[in-house]
């Protein structure tokens, strides 16, 4: 591409965000206000610091995915996940927070005009929400789930897909798949939530509709050209970005407590522990089918616990978390085994690992849930948790499927044969990863 197409593509955002800097100078009056709550200082800390531990998992997820891909697409996948941190901050502020938190429309989605550009999105507990810190801090804590989702979807499209492009999709997903799905979870009238639906901390609003998502996008996609050939390009940026990754899940489940109480310490124990226990799992799988215990095997099956004691971390005991995180680790491990022998190219496994490990989740936490759990007699919310996952994945397949279809027709998605080849470090950033001199 010319430099004056380059050019011509990139005027009508660049205004569109010059309107948006222009418009947040325009001063919105308050319509509500909660003076007669106390904000605590202790939970207020607390979640200080559980958004900045949830703000360190997207630079983690950058390296543990950019270990993962080709040297000549490495500035690319790291850029990717880094990019979500500005759009989706922008985005949510305008209105994703309405969608998602607004006043209800039926339970499905939230009042765009509710929140717009964070009016009355104050310095007092919202009661709806939180009644013992800022709602603002209530806002910016959910930011950080909305920025990792499409962060994770880009590892079931990397290698191939046109930056331009995927930047017009992280806003189309942001605003009609994860909007609504927070909506219907969180919300206190969103009907998952109404049905009795649990999920602590993102399960099913993340995790199953970011892999659903990248399964739909591999499909869209179709295969990369040198696919077969993933020998990670390397593993201490696997092992730096899993470590990132484990160290800011304590502020993701711990920190959806929304309090500094026993049960985020409930659930910093269970992250823990699944997450320890999936990793145990994996490495020991792998040796029990003769093959060598590898520190990349090790990386996944963290995640891979991490993801499955999500929706369940603060429902949970500890041996049943413990449990969480070996079941998961099986799953997913052999669910691999099986997306490795198909057609789909899910480049990084986002499918298998956070798809399926989100699933396994949700169903055991419709299994064990205190009190209303299936193990505790009653079927009736393990009944809705396999209901919701059936609406969940078929809304997030094939939604996803619509935008990326939408975002062709806007922009073409996939690079061409000679941009695959050179690499999307080149040709998408004229960037490489490190300016070795040729003569070394």
């Amino acid at each position: 591409m010319n430099e004056k197409n380059s050019k011509r593509r990139y005027t009508v955002p660049f205004i569109v965000i010059a309107a948006v800097a222009v418009l947040a100078l325009i001063p919105l009056k308050s319509s509500t206000t909660f003076s007669e709550l106390e904000v605590s200082h202790a939970d207020t800390a607390w979640m200080l610091m559980a958004a900045a531990l949830v703000f360190l998992m997207t630079p983690g997820l950058a390296f543990f995915y950019g270990g993962m891909v080709r040297y000549k697409n490495l500035v690319s996948t790291l850029i990717q996940s880094f990019i979500t941190l500005g759009i989706i901050s922008v985005v949510w502020v305008l209105v994703g927070f309405s969608l998602a938190f607004g006043d209800s429309l039926g339970g499905f989605i939230g009042n765009p005009l509710s929140f717009f550009m964070f009016k009355d999105v104050g310095f007092q507990p919202n009661p709806a929400f939180s009644a013992t810190i800022p709602f603002a801090l209530f806002a910016v804590f959910q930011l950080k789930f909305a920025i990792i989702t499409p962060a994770l979807i880009t590892g079931g499209v990397a290698e191939r897909i046109r930056f331009s492009s995927l930047l017009v999709f992280i806003v189309l997903f942001s605003l009609f798949i994860y909007a609504p799905l927070a909506h219907w979870t969180w919300h206190p009238e969103g009907f998952l939530r109404k049905w009795g639906v649990l999920d602590f901390a993102g399960g099913t609003v993340v995790h199953i509709s970011a892999g659903f998502a990248a399964l739909s996008g591999a499909i869209f996609l179709k295969k990369r050209k040198e696919s077969g050939n993933d020998n990670p390009t390397n593993i201490p940026y696997i092992l730096l970005g899993t470590g990132l990754l484990w160290f800011g899940w304590f502020g993701f489940n711990a920190g959806s407590a929304l309090a500094a109480d026993e049960l985020a310490v409930k659930a910093f124990l269970n992250t823990n522990l699944a997450s320890a226990m999936a990793m145990v799992t994996w490495m020991l799988t792998d040796g029990a089918r003769g093959k060598k215990r590898s520190a990349v095997g090790a990386a996944v099956g963290a995640v891979v616990g991490l993801v499955a004691i999500t929706p369940a971390a603060g429902f949970v005991t500890v041996g049943q978390s413990i449990f969480i995180g070996f079941a998961a680790s099986l799953v997913s491990y052999f669910a691999m085994r099986l997306k490795s022998r198909s057609s789909i190219d899910d480049t990084l496994d986002v499918f298998p690992c956070h798809g399926i490990g989100g699933i396994t989740g949700m169903i055991l936490t419709g299994l064990f849930a205190e009190e209303v759990g299936l193990i505790h007699g009653d079927p009736t919310i393990f009944l809705y948790h396999l209901l919701a996952l059936v609406i969940v994945s078929l809304f997030t397949f094939g939604g996803s499927f619509l935008l990326y279809k939408l975002t062709d027709l806007i922009l073409p998605m996939r690079v061409t044969e000679t941009q695959e080849a050179r690499g999307l470090d080149i040709t998408q950033h004229g960037e490489v990863a490190t300016d070795v001199p040729s003569s070394l």
